[in-house]
């Protein structure tokens, strides 16, 4: 369960799960809570059968009011059906009287002008969408169909991985910093006041989304400030990132600019291209057994301590990238 958590807070997943879920709520709401309402409308919008039974009823009340002027208005209520379901009404009366019917299609003559009874629009009005509501909608469905693509794949990876027993990286990664932990650093008995959080953190081969950050929190909950370590340089080629150089960044709520420092590997300390290339994240720093880098901010001090370190054997240069590598975390008020 631990894993699962640890990929729940992966940016990208983070994302993918809140396009998809935001879109799934914006639908229900739409769609179930509150879909739209239409109100005050016309019959220019409605089915081609109920178009028909207006014009029936418009002729019908005609017998008995002989308004032209109203007449009118409800000609023009339907739009451009007006004319096409005249020409039905008059074709098929269904029992109305034909006497009526013309009678009610001069005064429509002498009103609108003598065009006014030849179909133009068919006998459908809804007009088709418009181009703009065309891109829209297919806009929609697309961002539809690819977040909900993108969603099963991650998941169809996730619970293929959880069914078949496979060990990941991020697994893999908890149970070490948990044995670290057992070990980590005693400050108090060398004498040094104890960090305000301590914590460690692994980076192993084949987690390419490796991004860890900590929160520094005082006893009584106020908000320090936020720590943490993630790739910045890898090399080669292939489905795997061979990292060749891990990013530390100590950020103070107190401070405008975040610590941080590279911590590379011997091959890429002793690159020129690549030491160029990383120079401005930060001070660059070869990474050591044992070896302690200090951060500092204007209130806050981070003490990173690398507790474990494995190079990766392959095709690549000897000792260019990380199989695995933990730090130890501790923070200070830059006070003490």
């Amino acid at each position: 369960m631990t894993s699962l958590l640890d990929i729940l807070k992966k940016p990208v997943v983070i994302a993918v799960l809140a396009a998809l879920g935001g879109l799934v709520l914006g639908l229900i709401w739409a769609w179930g809570i509150q879909p739209p309402v239409v109100t005050n409308t016309t019959p220019q919008v409605m089915r081609a059968d109920l178009q028909e039974d207006y014009m029936r009823m418009t002729i019908d009340s005609f017998r008995v009011n002989r308004d032209p002027n109203l007449a009118s208005q409800r000609w023009d209520n339907l739009g451009t059906a007006a004319a096409p379901m005249f020409a039905l009404v008059q074709s098929q009366p269904n029992g109305m009287d034909p006497a009526v019917i013309d009678a009610f299609g001069q005064v429509i003559k002498t009103v609108k002008g003598p065009d006014a009874l030849v179909p133009s629009g068919g006998t459908t009005t809804n007009p088709p969408p418009s181009t703009g509501s065309l891109i829209l909608y297919g806009a929609i469905a697309v961002i539809l169909l690819v977040v909900i693509a993108v969603g099963a794949i991650f998941l169809q990876r996730l619970l293929g991985k959880r069914s078949s027993g496979e060990i990941t990286p991020t697994m893999q990664m908890v149970e070490i910093n948990k044995e670290a932990a057992k070990n980590k650093t005693n400050f108090e008995s060398m004498g040094v006041a104890p960090p305000i959080t301590q914590n460690m953190t692994t980076y192993l081969l084949g987690d390419d989304l490796y991004d860890e950050s900590f929160s520094i929190d005082m006893p009584n909950g106020d908000f320090l400030g936020e720590y943490g370590v993630g790739v910045s340089e890898s090399i080669g080629v292939g489905d795997q990132k061979k990292v060749t150089a891990l990013e530390i960044w100590l950020f103070d709520k107190n401070d405008i600019k975040t610590a941080t420092k590279v911590l590379m590997s011997a091959h890429a300390f002793a690159d020129a291209a690549i030491r160029t290339k990383l120079e401005a994240k930060g001070e660059l720093i070869q990474v050591e057994p044992q070896k302690q880098i200090m951060l500092e901010t204007e209130t806050l001090q981070l003490l990173a301590t690398v507790v474990d370190l494995q190079y990766g054997n392959g095709s690549m240069p000897d000792k260019s990238y990380f199989e695995r590598l933990t730090l130890e975390l501790a923070i200070w008020p830059k006070s003490s």
